[in-house]
């Protein structure tokens, strides 16, 4: 498959639809120096993206949090994406909204006089996770955490808060696993390096706080599921050492959907009985 940067197709720049190999910014755009930029990432499935206003909500709630706000409405995002989604004739893909603060009269850490840019692009992208969906995904454990609320504010979708993510998926890949599971900056479970985690013990479902982290889309989704279902979900702080004990795993995210968790560092899930019901539950709930 050609490179990101070299296909055929259109993104949404700046209000206006692009040939995609020209969708591009300036060396010195700040984002690329300074990490000002956020972005959505969501999912399109038979024509309609699943929901699509939360996500536009977040972009400009994320913007906000890092001080800049974003030049467009919830609707005119909206409205972007669809148009994106037909310039690009898709129905089932993957969408990435995203904002940053591009070149101009500044080139330092303050950035106030530059213009905040906005684009939408859409592609193809099955498992995010490949087989591991079916298997259940492998994870390492990350020497990087997520850093305290009053370092970076985690309730932004936020580029700079994913060096580490890359950091620690890198580690994980070079030792044959999907992902990493990361602590926060007190030493208790957070999350994967991109999606939310749950875990399984005597019929109750046990997942981190997010005080700490993104409070997910799909992880919401997926307590509410859990909830109509009579099971009572438990959202407490959880440490590293209650893995031995915890009976089944999966992750939450726009791209992991839910993802089933086989094995983290030396601690083993079984890949059951509920694990596949929510699996299932969610693909129908996203097609319905």
């Amino acid at each position: 498959m050609a490179g990101y940067d070299d296909r055929d197709g259109k993104i949404w720049l700046d209000g206006q639809l692009v040939d995609w190999r020209k969708a591009n910014v300036h060396v010195l755009t700040h984002a690329l120096h300074y990490a000002s930029s956020v972005f959505e990432g969501e999912r399109c499935y038979g024509g309609k993206i699943f929901k699509s206003r939360e996500h536009s909500e977040r972009l400009l709630q994320s913007g906000r949090l890092i001080d800049f706000e974003i030049p467009y409405s919830v609707d005119e995002i909206e409205a972007a994406k669809d148009a994106t989604l037909k310039a690009n004739g898709l129905t089932d893909a993957y969408v990435r909204a995203f904002a940053w603060r591009g070149a101009g009269e500044d080139m330092g850490v303050a950035s106030a006089r530059n213009p905040v840019r906005m684009a939408v692009a859409v592609w193809s992208w099955g498992n995010y996770y490949g087989d591991a969906k079916m298997k259940g995904a492998k994870l390492d454990i990350a020497k990087w955490r997520r850093p305290d609320p009053a370092t970076a504010p985690s309730q932004a979708k936020a580029a700079g808060l994913y060096m580490i993510a890359t950091m620690s998926k890198h580690t994980a890949e070079a030792k044959g696993c999907s992902d990493a599971m990361m602590m926060d900056y007190r030493g208790y479970v957070a999350e994967a390096t991109g999606a939310n985690i749950f875990f399984v013990k005597d019929g109750k479902v046990h997942t981190p706080t997010p005080d700490a982290f993104l409070n997910g889309i799909t992880r919401q989704t997926v307590i509410e599921m859990l909830t109509r279902k009579g099971i009572e979900v438990v959202e407490r702080h959880i440490m590293p050492e209650e893995l031995e004990g915890f009976e089944q795993c999966w992750l939450t995210g726009t791209a992991a959907e839910v993802t089933p968790v086989g094995q983290i560092g030396d601690y083993n899930f079984e890949v059951g009985t509920l694990t596949r019901e929510i699996a299932e539950e969610y693909e129908k709930l996203v097609r319905s």
